[in-house]
């Protein structure tokens, strides 16, 4: 008997997540799915089985390394985990005012430690299999300091650039790792917004890119490209220039 294809994907509850649950919700798949609200998380996960997936479900916040940590082996326990989605964020900036302390701390944890808390702990078990791949959901924001969001900005770089170097490194053990640098997408994350959002892009659609990227193990997965092109050209400008421009952007 043909061994399922294991996917693991974080944030599975609602948005982005979701939607990449539901995409990848096939006979030939198990899917361990993560969130923090149970409710939602049961939903999702039901319609997944509908579509004749296996399913499994972990209710914790990536922000426990423990926890995280525990979700991941048990997962690998039942079957070795093929692709895992570090999916789970949280947004930043609020009412035109950049993110203060207690919310820079706690987009810093989420963003960046919970992608690691989730990631580290199946990157060991991968290299000693040689064999799997790994997708982080960084955001077209990593590519430039936003003034309306730096602690969310600056998150997503850090997980940007940490996948980029992961790739670079972990090729040798036949591990593929990919970025995901999406542009606006309609979730709970982006509903809070106030401001017109350029392309805003459904999750199924997402999603769907996002799976395509991924099969084809490409090293980024940027859309829509309108969006990824200007952004690239934002951060390759010199600072006196660009810095008027983003000071004039539209605040959250």
């Amino acid at each position: 008997m043909k061994k399922k294809t294991a996917i693991f994907i974080t944030g599975a509850s609602s948005g982005l997540g979701q939607a990449l649950a539901i995409e990848y919700a096939k006979p030939q798949n198990i899917l361990f799915l993560c969130g923090r609200n149970k409710e939602r998380l049961y939903q999702t996960a039901a319609v997944c089985k509908e579509k004749g997936a296996e399913v499994v479900t972990y209710i914790f916040d990536v922000t426990d390394a423990f926890a995280a940590q525990e979700a991941v082996l048990n997962a690998e326990s039942t079957c070795p985990i093929d692709l895992l989605i570090a999916n789970a964020g949280i947004s930043g900036g609020v009412l035109g005012e950049a993110e203060g302390s207690t919310q820079t701390r706690q987009v810093f944890n989420t963003n960046i430690f919970g992608v690691a808390n989730t990631v580290l702990p199946v990157l060991e078990r991968m290299r000693q299999r040689k064999s799997g791949q790994v997708a982080i959901v960084a955001s077209i924001a990593g590519y430039r300091g936003l003034p309306s969001a730096p602690a969310y900005s600056a998150s997503k770089a850090c997980v940007k650039a940490w996948g980029e170097a992961l790739r670079g490194w972990l090729c040798a053990s036949n591990i593929k790792v990919n970025v995901i640098c999406p542009g606006f997408i309609k979730t709970p994350l982006t509903d809070v917004n106030v401001f017109k959002m350029p392309f805003l892009m459904q999750p199924p659609k997402a999603a769907r890119i996002i799976a395509k990227g991924i099969a084809k193990n490409k090293a980024i997965i940027a859309f829509p490209w309108p969006m990824a092109f200007a952004t690239w050209l934002i951060s390759a400008l010199p600072a006196c220039i660009i810095h008027p421009i983003l000071r004039h952007l539209p605040k959250k």
